[in-house]
């Protein structure tokens, strides 16, 4: 009767070594891989940045000045500093992907620009909340569909013009799922984590 408990676990061992060191390898393979595009990388030449999708921020579009508190005025000071800045929405992009399209050397530079992009997107998300909360709604819409043209990751902006949308802006039921199917193919170019997120949360909308 032991006989075969006894087979039983060492098959049992066996399989799970195997397992193991697939496993193991598996792992290996992969970061040997990361290393080899790594050291491509960084051998990689400078490449003009000419093509890169600069993001320009409409100024005299947005609605600056529509309130007069500590909050507000720092989102819009933020914003305006950022005009005569390079932005670039890089999002989802690794440190390596840039270096192996556009060159080691410039990474430097690629960073700020993203940099640049995340703190613009986090503070017309924050002004637009401002907006909306003083229910100053066409002016809040005015800001975070810029933040969606520039295609923005940030969920809550999704989510706060969607409710803009439906319930807060004089609109027909047409012209409401117009505007929200609009957003769809923004969310499918995303790059980031909360893609599905915000392809289901638009859908849920229609």
């Amino acid at each position: 009767m032991k006989m075969p408990f006894f087979t039983s676990f060492i098959l049992l061992v066996l399989i799970t070594q195997i397992a193991i060191r697939r496993t193991s390898y598996k792992i290996e393979s992969k970061e040997a891989d990361f290393w080899e595009k790594e050291r491509k990388a960084n051998f990689t030449r400078r490449k003009p940045l000419d093509n890169l999708n600069y993001i320009k921020i409409p100024i005299e579009a947005l609605p600056f000045g529509a309130l007069d508190d500590d909050e507000s005025r720092y989102c819009e000071k933020v914003i305006k500093s950022l005009a005569d800045q390079k932005i670039v929405n890089l999002t989802g992009f690794t440190n390596t992907d840039l270096k192996l399209e556009y060159g080691a050397p410039n990474i430097t530079e690629l960073t700020r620009y993203d940099q640049n992009y995340t703190t613009l997107v986090t503070n017309l998300q924050k002004w637009g909340k401002l907006l909306y909360d003083a229910e100053l709604y066409k002016e809040a819409t005015t800001v975070l569909e810029f933040a969606t043209d520039t295609g923005t990751d940030v969920t809550a902006t999704y989510k706060l013009l969607t409710d803009l949308y439906q319930n807060k802006l004089e609109l027909s039921d047409s012209e409401r799922k117009e505007k929200i199917s609009a957003l769809l193919p923004v969310a499918e170019e995303l790059r980031s984590l909360s893609k599905d997120q915000i392809k289901r949360l638009l859908t849920e909308s229609l």
